[in-house]
């Protein structure tokens, strides 16, 4: 299953998936018009949109094995992001320039720490 997983999937600001476009992770399918990265706005975007795109990379999306979402975008559909519990694609939660990496937020670290009893 996880073979054909081979690209890594953005949801974050604008700084964060620039950032990550330029490192190369970039993928738009010319014949559907996918993309592998969703820019969020904090004027334009709405919850909707960010879970749609959630869905679209978690779900739909057979050829993504890494979803990097900004922590902040990630509290935005925090429900959403802590139901998901399949093994691919992995969901990664990321800091943004302007928003800190709070550990205690992070899915895949409550779920580590109820792993082990915490």
């Amino acid at each position: 299953m996880s073979e054909k997983r081979t690209l890594i999937a953005v949801l974050g600001d604008e700084d964060t998936t620039t950032g990550l476009l330029l490192a190369g992770i970039g993928q738009n399918d010319a014949s559907t018009g996918a993309k592998n990265f969703f820019v969020y706005h904090e004027d334009k975007t709405t919850k909707e949109q960010l879970e749609a795109k959630f869905r679209e990379f978690t779900q739909e999306r057979k050829d993504i094995a890494i979803v990097l979402v900004n922590q902040f975008v990630a509290d935005i559909i925090r429900a959403t992001v802590d139901a998901y519990v399949e093994p691919f694609p992995a969901i990664l939660e990321i800091p943004s320039k302007d928003h800190p990496y709070d550990p205690e937020k992070d899915s895949v670290l409550k779920r580590v720490r109820k792993l082990f009893g915490e």
